[in-house]
């Protein structure tokens, strides 16, 4: 299998997953910052304190990046190290570090590829409010000027937001994920729509400071996703509808999040028990949250599977007893690759980038002082496998980004899941490619003839 000569193929990684210093050279604190050094909230008591201290080591990562002929690069700018503050004054400490990291890239000629936010919400705007502040907005389209302006002259590929399921949902509604809330549906539907206003408010400030002509994107979670388990008509139908019905949990959901962005509304609300919490909306917000995208960015780690009902509804299909799984709990489910960007194509006709899919493992050093990752390795195959039949019937899947480069914090769960082609000792910081950083290395030496 051949992918296209164009074809980027790239891994990925967060500001907080994997900077540490965490307040060195004037940074301010993140909700993460605080979050995590308060006892109940992280397993084990982990802390991105130190994480994978990428912010001294990211020269020694870049070259990592290198040797496994990496593409491209996609990372977030942490919003506090760059305006402590989260608005006004600019720590010029904070932008030379993204400043000599993005050098580094272009050395090596590794694309990079900048997400304004991965869920780094300055805390002092937390205190201001946060999302439910609609001010965020605007706080938000200032930083990101900040570091288009800086960044854009050698920078063109951006993502705005990544995955607001969870730093709304999980974060505001949940109440697993920084800054830890379970507010009530009210304030979590105005949270979203600021986020989204957020979004919009970003594209404009890219497309104004750029340096170079930019390339935007957006990339919302894409766990919402249901695959068909026949490949009927009528199983297809059900499975397309359901990946994009809002129901009763709709900040969970594909739609919430995409069709105001693509398609300038939000999907149908009427009906459902949330109606009367749901916010007024200015005239002038869906065309600002609607200001255009060149891509859609797809964290694609698994589907649901469903079939229609007599009803024409979807009947999701439950799993088989000791069915696939990651070390996560996640089943594996590679047609997601498939059928998620043939899902959104459909919709939304915009160029698509897998800017996140991957395995968690429990990986380790071997007496041999070698990692060796089958799981991995054979989970890669068969969703690139299945993204390459994506390509072949001409969906304009544009690039795939590996979650991720190294093993980093992963959140609640702290360093119990490891997701990355190259192991960290988090004691010692020594790196250690895993055989599937070899075997990706291969792929894409080959453009993806090895699959």
């Amino acid at each position: 299998m051949k992918f296209p000569d164009d074809f980027v193929w790239g891994a990925a990684s967060s500001a907080y997953q994997v900077e540490g210093a965490y307040n060195a050279d004037g940074k301010g604190l993140s909700v993460w910052d605080v979050y995590t050094h308060e006892p109940g909230h992280i397993l084990n008591r982990d802390t991105g304190d130190v994480a994978c201290d990428h912010y001294r080591r990211f020269e020694e990562d870049v070259d990592i990046m290198g040797e496994l002929n990496l593409k491209a690069y996609r990372f977030s700018v942490n919003w506090p190290r760059v305006m402590p503050e989260g608005y006004g004054r600019v720590n010029e400490k904070g932008l030379d570090f993204y400043d000599r990291l993005v050098d580094r890239l272009l050395d090596k000629k590794i694309t990079p590829c900048i997400t304004l936010f991965h869920w780094e919400l300055p805390y002092e705007l937390y205190l201001r409010g946060g999302w439910l502040n609609r001010d965020i907005a605007g706080y938000f389209a200032d930083y990101a000027a900040a570091v288009v302006e800086r960044l854009s002259d050698r920078v063109r590929f951006w993502i705005t937001e990544n995955e607001p399921q969870c730093y709304i949902g999980a974060a505001w509604q949940g109440g697993t994920h920084a800054p830890g809330l379970k507010v009530g549906q009210k304030d979590i539907f105005l949270a979203a729509h600021h986020s989204l206003l957020a979004h919009g408010h970003a594209v404009e400030a890219i497309r104004d400071t750029a340096k170079r002509t930019p390339v935007i994107g957006y990339a919302p979670a894409s766990w919402h996703l249901w695959s068909p388990v026949s490949e009927e008509d009528a199983d297809i139908e059900a499975c397309r509808n359901e990946t994009f019905r809002a129901g009763e949990n709709p900040v969970g959901a594909t739609s919430w999040w995409l069709d105001p962005v693509i398609l300038g509304k939000y999907p149908e609300t009427k009906g459902y028990s949330y109606e009367p919490y749901l916010p007024g909306i200015r005239q002038e917000d869906m065309k600002i949250i609607s200001r255009p995208i060149d891509f859609i960015g797809m964290n694609v780690y698994q589907t649901y599977r469903g079939k229609a009902d007599e009803k024409g509804g979807c009947t999701t299909v439950e799993a088989k007893p000791g069915n696939p799984q990651t070390n996560a709990g996640w089943p594996v489910t590679p047609e997601a690759l498939y059928w998620g960007p043939r899902f959104y194509y459909e919709r939304y006709k915009k160029d698509i980038y897998i800017t996140e899919n991957g395995l968690s493992n429990q990986d380790w050093v071997s007496m041999d002082g070698k990692v060796h990752d089958p799981q991995r390795i054979d989970f890669m195959h068969r969703y690139l496998l299945q993204l390459g039949r994506a390509v072949q019937e001409d969906i304009p899947v544009k690039g795939y980004f590996h979650w991720a480069l190294t093993d980093n914090f992963e959140w609640a769960t702290g360093y119990s899941n490891r997701f990355g082609l190259v192991y960290v000792d988090f004691e010692s910081q020594k790196r250690t490619v895993k055989d599937s950083g070899r075997w990706y290395s291969q792929v894409i030496e080959s453009n993806g003839g090895i699959l």
